[in-house]
């Protein structure tokens, strides 16, 4: 298995997964012709995406979603609520391409994907763990506060794609946030910040995870250098260093990542 952020932040989200058999992008929030781009950047054909899975109804999740599915004939997996967005919003996608999952488990072709619940200021927001074998990917972002059940999902997962949004104390003194977008944020249907993620990762510590990226930072409250600050303080002050335990990297925004791979064990 393969996996590339496209990228990850609040202008636009999309993860490109791949497997000798599958080739899938998780979200579609970045333009039509910048997804295009940056599979093609990976010498990815667009028209060999067989399925856009749908975390929630967001823009920075779904921008492109509809242009790509009608030109590249991409099946769009999203659950119930989010169809009811995406239907409205995009009112060409044509019908085949529209599938529905609602909390199941699903397959395509060779890539099992499990879904789990979130909380999000959305419609309905879901993670995704994404199977091959014995190896699993799993990505959680978007989310308002960490549950049991997502640290569970995390600490079974090879490689994991981590929301670690802002810093607490530069949104607080933002002067170009208002309060309420800042309480929105803050909240347990907001984001988490780089503190929470820290505390997530804490969790993970002598289970399968060997790699852990980054995301959906705020380009205003928050830097690769002080989310990678904060969660090797943490680390630090449990006498762990992370290089012992795995590799950690951030997503951009503006291009994308490098190139994760896991492979099978015989």
């Amino acid at each position: 298995m393969r996996i590339c952020v496209l990228g990850s932040g609040s202008k636009g989200n999309s993860t490109y997964v791949e497997t000798e058999h599958s080739k899938i992008l998780i979200d579609a929030g970045l333009s039509n012709k910048e997804l295009e781009t940056r599979l093609e950047l990976l010498k990815i054909n667009p028209n060999d995406i067989d399925a856009i899975l749908i975390t929630h109804e967001h823009s920075d999740h779904i921008k492109g979603v509809g242009q790509f599915a009608k030109k590249h004939n991409a099946k769009i997996f999203a659950n119930r609520k989010s169809w009811d967005y995406i239907s409205n919003k995009f009112d060409d996608i044509p019908t085949n391409c529209q599938i529905e999952f609602s909390g199941q488990d699903f397959w395509v072709n060779d890539l099992a994907v499990q879904t789990f619940d979130v909380d999000h200021d959305s419609l309905s927001c879901v993670g995704f763990s994404v199977v091959e074998n014995n190896k699993r990917f799993t990505i959680a972002t978007d989310l308002g506060h960490v549950t049991q059940n997502v640290v569970e999902k995390l600490k079974q997962s090879d490689f994991v794609v981590l929301e670690s949004n802002h810093d607490i104390e530069t949104l607080k003194k933002n002067p170009n946030y208002p309060y309420v977008l800042k309480q929105r944020i803050l909240s347990n249907h907001g984001h988490i910040s780089n503190d929470t993620c820290a505390e997530t990762i804490l969790q993970m510590l002598g289970y399968k995870t060997r790699a852990v990226l980054l995301a959906h930072l705020s380009e205003q409250n928050n830097s690769p250098s002080l989310a990678l600050n904060t969660l090797n303080q943490k680390l630090l002050l449990n006498q762990i260093d992370s290089r012992e335990m795995f590799f950690v990297d951030v997503a951009n925004q503006n291009k994308p990542s490098n190139i994760f791979k896991l492979k099978n064990v015989e």
